[in-house]
C-alpha cells in the first residue's frame, strides 16, 4: 500500500469499553450506553451503539419501544427471537441480520428461546438522516462461505446501489442513515484490503470476541490461550478479539486503503463500518 496515508487510526480496546454483567446478560459497550457513559466515546458519526451481547438461555430483554433511531442486529452465535409491534416475530440464527428503522415509534423484545444454548450478537444503533419516517422492518442472511476471506456489504444506505427496499430478498439490509457495514471472516494468514469511499469521512473496524466471553481485564490469564483471533490493520495495529479501531480521514491527498490481514491460530471475524458525517 502507498507509504503516505490519509487515514489516522486509533484502537479502542475490548477491556476499555463499558461492561455490564447482570448474571442473565452480558454485555460490552463501545459507545455510552445505559449506565455507562464516557463522554469521550458517545457517537462516532452515525453510528450510535455497539453492544456486543451475550444472553443466557431461556431470557432475554422485555418489550421496550425505541423512536428515531435505526438499530439492527447480527447473530454470531445462536438463536435469537426478535417480536414488534409492528407484527414480526422472528427466530434469528447465525449470519442472520435483522434491522428495524424505528421511526416515529416501535416496542419490541428481543429473547433467548433455547434452553441450553446462550445466544451472542452484536445490537447497532445508528442516527437516521431523516425524521418522522414509517416504521420498517427487514431481515438479510449472509452465510459463512459469503463471507470467507472476503468483505461483504452488509447494511446499506436505502438509497445506494444494490440496495433493495424490500422485508425478506438478498442483498445489503437497507438503513435510513449515510452508513454502511461490511463483515468478513478472515482465515488465519488471509488478508484484505479495502478503499474507503470517496464520500468518507470516518470508520470503525471491530474484531468480534468469537472465541467466547471473557471479563474486561488485561492480565494475562484473562486472554485466551492462542491468542485468540488477531487482525493487523494496515501493517501495525493489531486487534485482539474484542477491540476495535477508529479510523478518520485526515487528509485531501493520499491513500485511503484498509488492510487488514489475520496474524492469529484462528479465523477472524470482524465488522468494518464506512460513514458520511
Amino acid at each position: 500500500m502507498s507509504s503516505k496515508s490519509a487515514l489516522k487510526i486509533v484502537p479502542r480496546r475490548s477491556a476499555a469499553r463499558g461492561h455490564a454483567h447482570h448474571g442473565w446478560l452480558k454485555s460490552y459497550h463501545t459507545f455510552s450506553f445505559a449506565s455507562y457513559y464516557d463522554p469521550d466515546f458517545a457517537a462516532w458519526g452515525p453510528l450510535r451503539v455497539i453492544n456486543e451481547d451475550r444472553v443466557d438461555p431461556g431470557t432475554g430483554f422485555g418489550t421496550h419501544s425505541h423512536r428515531e433511531f435505526e438499530i439492527w442486529s447480527y447473530v454470531v452465535d445462536g438463536e435469537l427471537e426478535h417480536k414488534d409491534s409492528m407484527g414480526n416475530l422472528e427466530i434469528m440464527k447465525r449470519g442472520d441480520i435483522q434491522m428495524t428503522s424505528t421511526g416515529t415509534g416501535i416496542a419490541h423484545s428481543e429473547y433467548n428461546r433455547n434452553p441450553k444454548k446462550p445466544v451472542h450478537f452484536l445490537q447497532i444503533w445508528g442516527l437516521p438522516s431523516q425524521k418522522r419516517l414509517p416504521p420498517s422492518y427487514y431481515n438479510r442472511h449472509f452465510s459463512d462461505d459469503e463471507k470467507r476471506d472476503k468483505l461483504v456489504r452488509v447494511v446499506a444506505p436505502v438509497n445506494a446501489e444494490g440496495v433493495t427496499d424490500e422485508r425478506d430478498t438478498t442483498g445489503p439490509a437497507p438503513v435510513h442513515a449515510q452508513l454502511s457495514m461490511f463483515a468478513s471472516i478472515l482465515s488465519p494468514k488471509a488478508s484484505l484490503k479495502h478503499e474507503l469511499g470517496p464520500t468518507t469521512t470516518k470508520a470503525y473496524l471491530h474484531n468480534i470476541m468469537r472465541s467466547g466471553y471473557r471479563g474486561p481485564s488485561t492480565a494475562a490469564s484473562d486472554k485466551y490461550e492462542d491468542g485468540g483471533a488477531m487482525v493487523q490493520v494496515n501493517g501495525g495495529l493489531i486487534l485482539e478479539e474484542g477491540d476495535g479501531a477508529f479510523v478518520e480521514v485526515k487528509a485531501a491527498e493520499g491513500s485511503r486503503e484498509i488492510e487488514v490481514k489475520n496474524v492469529g491460530e484462528r479465523d477472524a471475524e470482524w465488522l468494518l463500518f464506512e460513514m458520511t458525517d
